[in-house]
Parts: C-alpha cells; structure tokens; sequence
C-alpha cells in the first residue's frame, strides 16, 4: 500500500508567486498530490498559462491578480480566496522581487526608492500575506502550515544586493518568531532557502559563461535548480507528514553549501 502521509487530497493552498518559476513548480506538485490550489500573479499571461498547466491535474484551480505590497489588496485577497477554496490549509508566501535591476549599484549610492522597492514586496509583502493567513488558520482551529520562500542572499555576504539580502533574511527570523508564538495552535512555520534556481527571472543571469564558470563547480548535483525541484518539499510541508516540523529552514540548493570545488567540473 502506497505510504498516503503525503496525500493533499481535501486540502486547500495559496502560492503567492505561483504563476511562474518556483512558486508554480510548489503549485504544481501540491495539486498533483490531490491539494486545491489558488495562486496569485500579476502577470495575466503568465497566470492563464499556470492555470492551464495546474487544472492538468484534476483539482479546482483559482487564479487571482493581487499585490502583496498592497495591505489592504492582500486581505481582501484572502477573504476571496478563502470563499473560492472553502478554507485554507497551507499558505506560501513565495512572491518576491530581484534586487538585481539593470545595473549594479553600490550600496553607497543605493536610493530609497529601491531599497523600498524590494523591501515592499519581500518583507512587508511576505508580513501582510502570512498574518492575513494566519487570521484564517486561527478562525479555522484546525492548525495548519505557513510557509516562506527565503534565499541563500540571506545568509551569504553578497555585494550589491543589500535590500535583498536584509528582506529575505528578515523572513526567514520571522517564521522562527512565528513558529513558537503558534505551535500551540496547531500552525506550523517554516522557510524554503532555494540555491540558484533557473527561472524566468533569473535565467539570464545565472546562464552567462562567467557565472556558469564562477558557481556551477560548487553544486554537488552538477546543475542549477529548476521550478519542478520544489514540488516535494511543498507538499511535505503542507501535508500531514510534516505535523512535527516548525521553525526550520530547509536549504533546496542542489549541495551547493556544502560542496568545495567538484574535481573534473
């Protein structure tokens, strides 16, 4: 008999993000294991195609066009969300901006209005949607999993990418805050840390000779990430199997933090 820990059959979860890259590759394999899913994008194409791919698998699907920067946008979200799946089991909130426009800019010539661009979007963005979320999962009384997508920018010195780095770190500390102020109640709170993933937003940068020359021989795997390398991890975490596991960060990176260089790479 098949082991049905990892069975979403009856759940319901948003991903905010989830129209594209790694937050349509957690959509994708939470609705293959059975989930319901609403995603929210801004992109409508983007978005028509994500539905399309994600109703492939039988499950209701609803797509919504919500900013997360926006608090009030992102509660009336919710409520529409809630009404469209008929409940929530799990949120991740996974939406996020590059801090990496155009040029590099140094940290001493970086204005406000782009330290408040990123910080918008991948810290306050991130606060607005998981307290929306945890409203509901608190009216519920029936726990649940609350998810962020982190960075490994988070943790590592990198140049240049100051606000980014700060945001995703922030997260990352607020779903630890987070996972001992609602364990009691049944709510689970975890970070996804990804490496370098190959996605829309990142593949221009990350496919250049001198980045694939500068970081590819420090993954043990011997190849970036991809959108659909997040599904597992997604439905752990949503599902009943992970009822024990709060407060962790779970580093998806291909062994990049722990390899030296490959020989013969």
């Amino acid at each position: 008999m098949a082991y049905r820990g990892l069975d979403l059959t009856g759940k319901a979860v948003l991903v905010t993000g989830g129209n594209s890259g790694i937050g349509l590759g957690m959509a994708e394999g939470m609705a293959a294991a059975g989930a319901d899913v609403a995603i929210w994008g801004q992109n409508p194409d983007k978005s028509r195609a994500a539905e399309a791919s994600l109703k492939r698998h039988g499950r209701k699907v609803h797509v919504l066009n919500y900013n997360v920067a926006d608090e009030q946008a992102v509660d009336r979200g919710m409520n529409e969300t809630l009404e469209r799946l008929g409940r929530l089991d799990a949120c991740f909130a996974n939406a996020g901006v590059s801090g990496r426009v155009g040029k590099h800019t140094s940290f001493a010539e970086m204005t406000t209005e782009e330290w408040r661009r990123v910080m918008n979007v991948n810290l306050d963005g991130a606060f607005f949607t998981l307290r929306a979320a945890v409203r509901i999962l608190l009216r519920q009384g029936q726990g649940g999993s609350l998810v962020v997508t982190g960075s490994q920018f988070g943790r590592m010195g990198n140049p240049l990418v100051e606000h980014y780095a700060a945001a995703k770190a922030g997260v990352e500390s607020m779903m630890r805050s987070m996972a001992t102020e609602f364990g009691r109640d049944g709510i689970r709170c975890n970070t996804v840390v990804p490496g370098y993933v190959d996605t829309p937003l990142t593949h221009a940068r990350i496919n250049t000779p001198e980045f694939v020359a500068d970081a590819m021989h420090r993954h043990a795997v011997g190849r970036w990430g991809v959108p659909d390398d997040f599904g597992g991890i997604a439905v752990f975490l949503a599902s009943d199997s992970s009822r024990w596991v709060t407060g962790q960060s779970f580093v998806i990176d291909g062994g990049f933090n722990v390899a030296a260089k490959i020989m013969g790479a």
